[in-house]
């Protein structure tokens, strides 16, 4: 088979093509370019120089009254709790539910799915009324368990896991019913291991959607200590700490609050759902 030859034309569409994602690429980082070197300039710089990416001078005087001067710290402490047990309680529960419907056949499954699939296309917005209502009935407003409980399982979670155990051999778990397992046996054991990938995406998206939440702990608390990192970045942006526009400040608290996230999804990206190890050759 011969080599495909580079025409003039191709290789002028190709570097056009490049040139047009570069471009892309920069448009999209520019504004967190701008975040980081915002961080590290003085409020005069800030103001003076809103798009310069370098310092001048270079401050940490926003980072040092951050955890000096604000509850950024107890923010961050609180938002760690939270997401730390959410992220816990969803790859537990979102994959017993998705186990469940991929699985286990009983009465009314199909009508659960289907429900399932209604929740996802509902608004978040159109459910923090009823969000209030319920936690206030339920004595768990304004406390950690309110914080908490109400994000330890979630539609699209159940969803993704369905589908991986769906994509699962049913083989697998009739040899290891054979030996004498159970219905939790299979799940725990066998199939729970293998669905490692989706188990990866759902951390993620997990921790994501725990860390950056907003309208739930909005509705679920209002006491100062119970703050979370977006109720209280949302306040710095509002200028609480003082007047001036403060840009050092306000984009500090939120480089620092990106920095999690980030590190969680460069340490596991290359391990979201990827294709499940094979464990039967057909």
């Amino acid at each position: 088979m011969r080599p495909r030859r580079w025409t003039t034309g191709r290789m002028a569409a190709q570097s056009t093509l490049y040139a047009v994602l570069v471009v892309l690429a920069l448009v999209y980082i520019f504004p967190f370019l701008i975040q980081i070197a915002t961080t590290f300039k003085t409020d005069p710089d800030a103001a003076a120089n809103p798009l310069s990416l370098v310092p001048n001078p270079f401050s940490l005087a926003a980072i040092n009254k951050l955890f000096t001067n604000s509850d950024f710290p107890l923010w961050f402490l609180n938002s760690a709790i939270v997401t730390v047990f959410v992220t816990i309680g969803r790859v537990l529960f979102d994959s017993l539910a998705g186990y469940a419907l991929a699985r286990l056949h009983f009465r009314g499954r199909n009508i659960i799915f289907a429900g399932l699939v209604a929740v996802m296309a509902v608004p978040n917005v159109v459910l923090l009324i009823p969000k209030f209502l319920v936690l206030n009935q339920l004595s768990i407003y304004d406390s950690y368990v309110g914080l908490i409980v109400p994000l330890m399982t979630d539609a699209a979670g159940v969803f993704i896991m369905k589908g991986f155990f769906e994509s699962i051999p049913v083989a697998v778990e009739e040899a290891a019913r054979i030996d004498g397992a159970g219905t939790f046996r299979l799940f725990w054991s066998v199939v729970l291991p293998m669905a490692q990938p989706a188990l990866v995406t759902i951390v993620i998206l997990s921790f994501q959607g725990s860390w950056n939440e907003f309208s739930h702990f909005v509705v679920a608390a209002q006491n100062p200590a119970l703050t979370t990192l977006t109720k209280g970045v949302a306040t710095l942006a509002s200028g609480s700490l003082g007047s001036g526009t403060q840009y050092p400040l306000k984009l500090a608290a939120a480089m620092i609050m990106t920095i999690p996230v980030a590190v969680m999804f460069f340490i596991f990206q290359k391990r979201i759902m990827n294709q499940s190890e094979g464990a039967v050759k057909e």
